[in-house]
């Protein structure tokens, strides 16, 4: 039986702004057609590579064979949602016999060698064909990272295989040769690829050398953090260690990368708090930003200079086609998220004198950061506290009057991968990994820049020593807070090596109080008011640690539902991969 060996022709696609699509052509027979037309010239290429874009995460383009639900932290420590990865928040991940995780992104890199075997023999100019095999050369780094951190160490594949490859039988690989080649084909798509200014407009939402450059630092501090704090714990039985400590390479190189994005890339933060339209909710429309429908202020996606990596969609041409809002809506956050915002003079609510605390709906909304706003909702003025309500909301990716601009599944706005503010917190994250600190200029060149967007004062070292406050915790919570929702919450715990910490604990909701405490929803002998039903609960309440200390919650799920161990930092190989290859060894804790 055959293995990676699956091959889904690739038809021709222009990808412009506006200008994709969905269904690819289909000619029989396939090999044939590749073999024969294919590859005589650039246009060829550029045809073939059109496809691989598909493979990008996007609303209607699971990447890595996941959902885009899945890839929105639903489930995690911020989220009250369960209904997508409840098995990865709750540590119940359970060996599967088929994994579309696995498959996907084997199915990608075969089509990608496809275009690379082909390069020694094209008949042209090789400089006219070179960006495209940058482009091949992207996307099987970007397959690879896909694989990397849902399997850790995988079989290695770089050509064409047949049904008696020896490479279909062969061990895996480990995480550390996988991340070498990630990282040799990322240097090899950044050697050819055009800078985004030099990209046409018909062209818009291809690759360019700084999104190549920005996925390239983003593979180097996840991995170079995930062996800083978790070391081989993860590493398959038998799989040979890293050659070289390259912590501080990865890191040093991280830094380089995203110096020169935000040196030369000529992306900007998208920011119109003071555009009286719109005021100070910069973060809720970016997220849903299409044509000048889309908000108040009529700006366009061409306004959008942040977007680095990015999903092209259009309500015509590729449709998002995700009951996209109505899901986001029901997708509110923990109580933990809304302790984690700001107050406007740059602290955390638990260090701040404008906190205001819990004792009135929406007192804990007062003098906060601007994202409260954009991605968590209003201010609430009547909340009572049933079965579903108990958390906060969420407006993150809800499409602009809802219901009359845009209805389920024609939310198009483009869906963001990577964007400049990621590559600020990285800047800053990989500056303070490596050296153990980081100045306020170099704060100020990045994570600095997030802050005023989110109406908040400066991240300083004196800000830090005078309140007790751990830099590294705060560089932390800023990409918690800035990326919410954005797929990274449960990388990032895990490359942290806290996964097991922040995820066993209940996930709870808006605080109730008692009698010592008393809020809307409990008087002052604590019993509770009209405004909650403790009955709808059957978590009942918990005491928690809140900005204001610890309070009874509400609790939205049992910690006794959750049992993360560091199994769970990695997926379980496909059952059925190990009956075809009996020399795959299983992730460590998986039976």
């Amino acid at each position: 039986m055959k293995r990676f060996i699956y091959m889904t022709l690739i038809g021709g696609l222009s990808l412009g702004l506006f200008s994709c699509q969905d269904d690819y052509l289909d000619l029989d027979p396939q090999d044939q057609f590749t073999d024969v037309v294919y590859f005589k010239k650039p246009s060829d290429f550029k045809a073939y590579t059109g496809d691989f874009y598909s493979q990008l995460m996007g609303w209607r383009s699971p990447y890595g064979g996941n959902t885009v639900y899945n890839n929105m932290d639903f489930s995690s420590d911020l989220s009250n949602y369960f209904n997508f990865q409840a098995d990865v928040g709750r540590g119940t991940i359970q060996i599967v016999n088929d994994d579309n995780r696995w498959n996907n992104p084997y199915s990608w890199i075969r089509k990608i060698n496809i275009l690379l075997s082909k390069v020694d023999s094209y008949p042209g100019n090789v400089n006219d064909i070179a960006p495209y095999v940058s482009e091949a050369y992207f996307f099987r780094a970007n397959a690879y990272y896909s694989l990397l951190k849902t399997f850790g160490g995988v079989p290695i594949v770089t050509g064409v295989l047949e049904v008696n490859s020896p490479e279909l039988f062969g061990p895996r690989n480990s995480r550390y040769e996988v991340v070498d080649l990630i990282l040799s084909d990322l240097d090899n798509a950044i050697a050819n690829l055009p800078t985004e200014q030099s990209i046409p407009g018909a062209d818009k939402g291809r690759i360019s050398k700084w999104a190549a450059k920005a996925l390239k630092a983003e593979v180097e501090l996840y991995e170079a953090t995930w062996r800083k704090y978790n070391g081989t714990s993860t590493d398959f039985e038998g799989s040979t260690g890293p050659a070289s400590d390259q912590i501080d390479t990865f890191l040093t190189d991280a830094v380089n990368q995203c110096k020169d994005i935000m040196d030369n890339g000529g992306y900007e933060l998208w920011n119109y708090n003071s555009n009286t339209s719109i005021a100070n909710q910069s973060y809720y429309y970016l997220f849903n930003l299409e044509d000048a429908g889309s908000n108040p202020g009529g700006f366009t996606k061409a306004t959008n200079k942040e977007f680095i990596l990015y999903g092209v969609y259009d309500v015509v041409l590729r449709t998002g086609n995700q009951n996209l809002s109505l899901t986001s809506q029901n997708s509110g956050s923990s109580r933990k998220m809304m302790d984690m915002f700001l107050c406007t003079d740059g602290l955390p609510a638990s260090k701040s004198p404008l906190f205001q605390g819990y004792h009135a709906i929406g007192d804990e909304y007062k003098n906060r950061d601007l994202r409260i706003l954009g991605y968590i909702g209003v201010t609430p003025t009547t909340a009572p506290i049933t079965n579903g309500v108990a958390g906060y909301g969420n407006r993150k990716f809800v499409s602009y009057q809802y219901g009359i601009y845009r209805n389920a599944n024609q939310e198009s706005p483009n869906y963001p991968i990577i964007r400049l503010a990621e590559v600020y917190l990285m800047y800053a994250e990989a500056l303070f990994e490596k050296n153990g600190t980081i100045s306020d200029a170099d704060l100020n060149l990045s994570i600095n820049k997030i802050r005023a967007r989110a109406g908040v004062a400066n991240l300083t070292n004196a800000l830090v020593a005078a309140n007790s406050l751990d830099m590294l915790t705060e560089i932390r919570r800023e990409r918690t807070l800035e990326l919410y929702k954005e797929g990274f919450r449960y990388d990032d715990l895990k490359r942290w090596g806290i996964a097991e910490a922040e995820l066993n604990q209940s996930t709870c909701g808006q605080v109730v109080g008692d009698a010592s405490y008393t809020t809307a929803y409990r008087d002052g002998t604590g019993a509770a008011t009209a405004a909650y039903n403790p009955s709808a609960y059957v978590w009942g309440e918990e005491i928690v640690q809140t900005a204001k200390g610890p309070l009874k919650c509400v609790v939205i799920d049992s910690k006794l539902n959750r049992n993360f161990s560091k199994k769970n930092y990695l997926w379980p190989l496909p059952q059925k991969q190990r009956d075809l290859n009996p020399a795959l060894k299983q992730n460590p804790g998986y039976n």
